[in-house]
This record gives C-alpha cells, sequence and structure tokens, in this order.
C-alpha cells in the first residue's frame, strides 16, 4: 500500500484543513480523530502521523509518547463522557487502513452487555441515522481538547 491509498495518510496530507474531529489533538509523532461511522460518542482513533503498518516499526520517540497518549485520552474521555472504562484496541487490517492505529473506546455503565468487549465493534458502520453526526463529533472534540489543554497532565 502507498500513502496515496492510506485513508489516514490521506488526511495527515491534509492536516492544516482538518476539522476539530479529525485532529482533536497532536503532537509530532500522533494525531488524535473522532472515529467515522460510529454510533458511539467520544470514540476516538490514535493515529501515528507518519505512514507506519506495524507497531514493531514505531520508533523509539513514538512508542515512548504512546503509552501517555493512551492514558491521557482515557482520562480525558473519562471526563467528558463519563464512561467507567475505555477499551484500548489495535489491529489496522481493513483494507485501506493497514496504518497503525489505536482505537481509544469509552465504555460507559449503560452499555448493553452484548456490545461490551469486543462486541463494541458492533457500534462501527453503522446505518446513517444511527451515526454519531459531523456536529456531533466536532462538539466532543473540542470538548476534549479544551480537557486536555486544561489538565495538561492528561497527555
Amino acid at each position: 500500500m502507498t500513502t496515496s491509498e492510506c485513508y489516514i495518510c490521506v488526511k495527515e496530507a491534509k492536516f492544516d484543513d482538518l476539522p476539530p474531529r479529525e485532529c482533536v489533538a497532536f503532537d509530532e509523532h500522533w494525531r488524535v480523530a473522532h472515529a467515522f461511522d460510529t454510533a458511539l460518542p467520544g470514540w476516538l482513533v490514535l493515529l501515528p502521523r507518519r505512514h507506519v503498518t506495524a507497531v514493531h516499526d514505531l520508533t523509539d520517540a513514538e512508542a515512548a509518547a504512546l503509552g501517555t497518549w493512551q492514558v491521557g485520552l482515557s482520562r480525558a474521555l473519562r471526563g467528558v463522557t463519563g464512561c467507567d472504562k475505555t477499551y484500548v484496541v489495535q489491529f489496522a487490517e481493513a483494507e485501506g487502513f493497514a496504518h497503525v492505529h489505536f482505537h481509544i473506546v469509552p465504555r460507559t455503565a449503560d452499555l448493553p452487555q452484548e456490545q461490551r468487549g469486543p462486541g463494541v465493534f458492533e457500534l462501527l458502520r453503522r446505518s446513517e441515522p444511527e451515526r454519531v453526526t459531523d456536529e456531533q463529533a466536532d462538539r466532543i472534540a473540542l470538548s476534549l481538547r479544551a480537557r486536555l489543554r486544561e489538565h495538561p497532565d492528561l497527555a
């Protein structure tokens, strides 16, 4: 796969024009986006800013920042969504999405049992009426961004 065929790299190439939902927060190594086609508000995706297809290919600097981002985003999601915990998942196998990325998923107390654990992926690729809208995702992104700035120890 070339970077021109990679959804994440195509978005990264437009970095300066990304809406809040596509650039919740970032540093030199990582960018955070709200997931699309999800019915779960606050479902985040943590993305390396360069094309990399396997965790073992992360640089030492990328790897060092990874845990801080995962914990900081989990704390920010708890503060913004009130979730009980977050799931952190990485596969990077779908066509066009082989670029390493980590799903940071808020698990709320009221999430049905069948949608907990791996079942949470049922909430991706939902029909249009069930999805978080772009406007909702932008609002959540801005709330998370403010929370991260307000509490720099989160990320």
